[in-house]
C-alpha cells in the first residue's frame, strides 16, 4: 500500500492462467455441490433455475436470462438457496428435544428440513407439537385481538413478494396498529430516506445497461463480488468498453481485484481486472471522502453549472458549508492522504458520464442517512443523473427487499412510501373501509426495546432471525423471551425460533415463493417488477402462504373488518395494489412468468425532472464528524463471504480465502501489537467479546475486519440512525489483544 492507495502486487506475481486457482474453480464446485443437494428433485429443481425469477440478490434474472445482456446468468448465491425450495419435511422426532437442536447452528438447522405443520411450545416444554391449522388460527387470533399498542410485526424479505407484503400491512392496519417493519430496516433505509429527500425517487435513478454507456463506476462499501455475484458478469462486459471501476471501502476485496466470469470464456481462462483503484477509507470517513472529492470538484470548476442552475436547489447553502470544513480536517476523518483523494478527484471530473454505487458499507452506519446524500450531492453536481451512463444507485442484496415500503410494510409510512399525513390516511381509510392510526409505529429495533421493557404481547415475524441479525445478540434474546406469544411464520427451522417465550411459541410452515398459488411478484434494483409463476412439483402438504395466514388470523381477531381483506388470489391483490400504489399501476396486467414492467422507464430525473414538490433535486449538506482519537482501539467494519444475508453457506469464503473466525488487520497494526500471522487473539467491546485467528489483510489502520454476523456480538443496541432507525453496525470501537 502506498500513499494511501491499494495496488495489486499480487495479481502480478502469477501467470493470469493460474492467479487465483481456487476462486475460479469455486463457481463449479457450486454447481457440483448444487446437483448433489438436489438429487433426489433434479426435475424440479432444473424447473426453478429455468422458470423461476431468482430468490437471491435483487438483480433479477427470471430462469436464466435477464432484461440486461443476453446469454446464462447462473450465480453461486442462487444455487446454494436452492435446496430451500427442493427438500421436503423434517423428521418430527426431532422436534421432541429442543435442547438437542439448541446445539445445531443456523445452517444445521434449516438442513434438517421443511417445517410440515404448525407447531406449538408452551412455557416449560422442551418439545414442538403439533397443531392442526383451526387451532393455531385461533391461538394467533386470540393473540391479535387484544390491544393494538402492544402488537409487533416484522416482515424478512427472504424470498418475500409484494402482494404478501401488501396483504400483511393491510391487515396489520386493520388492527389498529402501525407496528410492522421489514428487513430493509437493517440495510437500505438510509437509502430510500435520502433518496426521497434530496430527489423525491426512493430507488435507483438507473438501469443495468447503463453500466454499458458509463465512464467511470464508484463502487462505496459494496461488495458486489460476493453480494451480487451476476452484477459482475456487467462489469467484465463494460470494461471493454471502457469503463473504470473504483472500489471505495476500508477492505481491499480480492474479488473486486480479479474475479472470474464463469459464463464468460475469457473472464474464466485469464479473469476480469475489476478495480482501476481500491480506496481504504476509514469506517465511518465516506461522508468526509464525499465531501472532500466535492470541494476538489469546486476548486477546479469541474461541475455542471447549468444543471446544477436550472435543476436544483440549496447549491450555495452546501458551496458556503464546504468552503468552511479545511481539507486537513477532511483528509483525517476519512483516513486518507489529499494525493489520493485528488486522484480520484481527477478521475471524477475527467468523467462525462457516472454511476454511484453503494451498499450497507454506507447505509449500516449512525450517519448513514447523511452519507447517502453527500454520495448524492456528488452526482448532482456533475449533472450525473438523468443521461444514459449516469445515475445513483443503492444496490440491493435481497430480491423482495425493494418493494417492502413500497407496498406500506414500514411503521412511518403507507402504501407507496406515503407518509401518515391527514390526507393520506383519508385517502386510504376510503379505499379500504376502517379507520387507521395515525401516528408511527415502532421501527424494529424499537420492537425490541419494548418487548424487554414487558410492553409486547404478541410479536409475528414472518420468516426473519433476529436473533442472528441484530446487534447485541443476548440482549436480543432477553428481548424475545420476554413476548408472551411468538409467532413464526417461515420455511425452516433457526434460532430464534428455538427461543422460549412467556407463554406460546408457535411456529407455521410457509410455501417458498415457487409454491405460492397464484404466483407472486418482485421488484429488482432497477425497479423492474416481475412476475413468479408458481413451478409445478412436490409441495409439503401443510405449509400456507403468509398473506393467506395473516388474512385469516386477523379475521378472526377482528370480524368486522374480514371483509376489507377478503382477497382470494394474488391476482385480487395485484389488482387492489394496482388501484392503491400510483407507480404499481400496470402491475395488474401481468399475467404470464417472466412479464414485467419497470417503474419510471429506464432512466430517473430525465430532462433535470425530479419527484420532488417543486420537480427540483435538493442539495443537502452535513458535515463529517472528526476523526477518532488515536487511543489504542480498533474500528469494527464487517463483511460477507460465502452467505446470503445472515445465512451461511460455508466456514471459508471463496474470494478471500479466509475462515469466518478469521480477524483481519493491517500489517502495522499488527507489528504495533506484537502480533504474528495465525495468533489467537481476542476482540472485545462494551458488549461482548470474540475470539480468532489474526490474520494481516490490506485494510485501513485503525480497523478490524470481522464477518458479520458473527461480530454482532460486539456491537452494542441502542445506536442508530436516527433519520430512518437503522441499527449502527460499524464504526464500534473494540480492544484487540492476544487471547490467554
Amino acid at each position: 500500500m502506498a500513499g494511501g492507495l491499494f495496488t495489486f502486487p499480487h495479481t502480478a506475481r502469477y501467470p493470469p492462467m493460474f492467479y487465483g486457482l481456487r476462486r475460479r474453480i469455486g463457481p463449479h464446485k457450486e454447481i457440483l455441490r448444487a446437483l448433489w443437494q438436489n438429487r433426489d428433485s433434479l426435475p424440479r429443481a432444473w424447473r426453478i433455475l429455468n422458470e423461476g425469477v431468482c430468490d437471491g440478490c435483487a438483480l433479477g434474472t427470471r430462469g436464466l436470462k435477464d432484461w440486461t445482456i443476453d446469454g446464462v446468468h447462473l450465480c453461486w448465491i442462487r444455487l446454494n438457496l436452492l435446496r430451500l425450495n427442493t427438500m421436503g419435511p423434517l423428521d418430527p422426532a426431532r422436534l421432541e428435544d429442543i435442547s438437542a437442536l439448541q446445539t445445531l447452528s443456523e445452517k444445521e438447522l434449516r438442513g434438517l428440513g421443511r417445517l410440515h405443520r404448525p407447531l406449538l411450545r408452551r412455557a416449560g416444554e422442551n418439545r414442538f407439537r403439533e397443531l392442526e391449522w383451526d387451532e393455531a388460527l385461533a391461538l394467533a387470533g386470540a393473540g391479535l385481538s387484544g390491544d393494538p399498542e402492544r402488537l409487533a410485526f416484522y416482515v424478512v424479505s427472504r424470498g418475500t413478494l409484494n402482494e404478501t407484503y401488501y396483504a400483511c400491512q393491510k391487515a396489520v392496519r386493520a388492527l389498529g396498529s402501525n407496528a410492522i417493519d421489514n428487513s430493509a430496516r437493517i440495510c437500505h433505509a438510509p437509502s430510500t430516506v435520502a433518496l426521497k429527500e434530496s430527489l423525491g425517487f426512493g430507488a435507483t435513478t438507473c438501469s443495468y445497461k447503463d453500466l454499458f454507456d458509463c465512464g467511470l463506476l464508484l463502487l462505496f462499501g459494496s461488495d458486489v463480488a460476493n453480494n451480487q455475484p451476476v452484477m459482475m458478469k456487467y462489469i467484465h462486459l463494460a470494461r471493454k468498453r471502457g469503463l473504470k471501476v473504483v472500489v471505495i471501502n476500508p477492505y481491499h476485496e480480492p474479488g473486486m481485484d480479479r474475479y472470474w466470469v464463469p459464463s464468460n470464456l475469457d473472464s474464466a481462462l485469464l479473469g476480469t481486472r475489476v478495480a482501476d483503484m481500491q480506496v481504504p477509507v476509514r469506517v465511518g470517513g465516506d461522508l468526509a471522502l464525499a465531501n472532500a472529492l466535492l470541494k476538489y470538484l469546486i476548486e477546479k470548476d469541474a461541475l455542471d453549472h447549468a444543471f446544477i442552475r436550472e435543476h436544483t436547489n440549496g447549491w450555495p447553502e452546501l458551496q458556503q458549508d464546504l468552503a468552511a470544513q479545511g481539507w486537513d480536517e477532511l483528509c483525517a476523518s476519512a483516513g486518507l492522504p489529499r494525493e489520493t483523494i485528488e486522484q480520484l478527484g481527477a478521475m471524477l471530473a475527467a468523467s462525462r458520464s457516472t454511476i454511484v454505487v453503494w451498499s450497507m458499507g454506507i447505509t449500516m452506519h449512525e450517519r448513514g442517512t447523511d452519507t447517502v446524500q453527500a454520495l448524492v450531492n456528488l452526482a448532482l453536481a456533475g449533472g450525473h443523473i438523468g443521461r444514459p451512463g449516469c445515475g445513483v444507485m443503492p444496490i440491493r442484496g435481497h430480491s423482495g427487499v425493494q418493494g417492502g415500503a413500497e407496498m406500506g410494510c414500514a411503521p412511518n409510512l403507507l402504501p407507496g412510501g406515503l407518509p401518515l399525513s391527514t390526507d393520506n390516511l383519508a385517502r386510504f381509510e376510503a379505499e379500504w373501509g376502517f379507520p387507521l392510526p395515525g401516528h408511527a409505529g415502532p421501527f424494529a429495533a424499537e420492537m425490541l426495546e419494548r418487548a424487554e421493557a414487558g410492553q409486547l404481547d404478541t410479536l409475528w415475524c414472518v420468516g426473519s432471525n433476529l436473533f442472528a441479525v441484530f446487534p447485541d445478540p443476548r440482549r436480543v434474546r432477553a428481548a424475545l423471551e420476554n413476548i408472551p406469544l411468538r409467532v413464526h411464520h417461515d420455511i425452516v427451522l433457526n434460532p430464534q425460533a428455538l427461543v422460549p417465550a412467556l407463554e406460546h411459541v408457535l411456529l407455521l410452515p410457509a410455501t417458498t415463493r415457487y409454491e405460492l398459488e397464484g404466483g407472486g411478484t418482485e421488484t429488482t434494483t432497477e425497479r423492474r417488477v416481475i412476475l413468479n409463476s408458481p413451478i409445478p412439483g412436490s409441495r409439503v402438504p401443510h405449509a400456507r402462504d403468509e398473506w393467506r395466514v395473516l388474512r385469516d388470523a386477523v379475521s378472526r381477531a377482528r370480524p368486522d373488518r374480514a371483509t376489507a381483506l377478503s382477497w382470494q388470489s394474488t391476482a385480487e391483490l395485484r389488482a387492489e395494489i394496482s388501484r392503491c400504489v400510483t407507480p404499481y399501476a400496470p402491475i395488474a396486467n401481468l399475467s404470464m412468468g417472466g412479464d414485467s414492467f419497470q417503474i419510471g422507464g429506464p432512466l430517473l430525473g430525465v430532462d433535470g425532472i425530479f419527484g420532488t414538490a417543486d420537480q427540483r433535486a435538493r442539495f443537502v449538506s452535513h458535515r463529517p464528524d472528526p476523526a477518532p482519537p488515536v487511543d489504542g482501539l480498533f474500528a469494527i467494519s464487517t463483511r460477507r463471504g460465502n452467505q446470503f444475508n445472515s445465512m451461511v453457506f460455508g466456514e471459508k469464503d471463496m474470494l478471500s480465502e479466509e475462515n469466518r473466525q478469521a480477524v483481519v488487520l493491517n500489517p502495522a497494526d499488527m507489528a504495533a501489537l506484537t502480533l504474528r500471522q495465525n495468533d489467537r487473539v481476542r476482540v472485545s467491546s462494551e458488549t461482548g467479546s470474540l475470539e480468532g485467528r489474526v490474520r494481516t489483510g490490506r485494510l485501513a489502520r485503525g480497523t478490524v475486519m470481522l464477518c458479520w454476523p458473527e461480530a454482532n456480538v460486539l456491537i452494542p443496541s441502542g445506536r442508530q440512525d436516527p433519520r430512518c432507525g437503522i441499527p449502527a453496525y460499524r464504526d464500534v470501537r473494540v480492544r484487540v489483544e492476544k487471547a490467554p
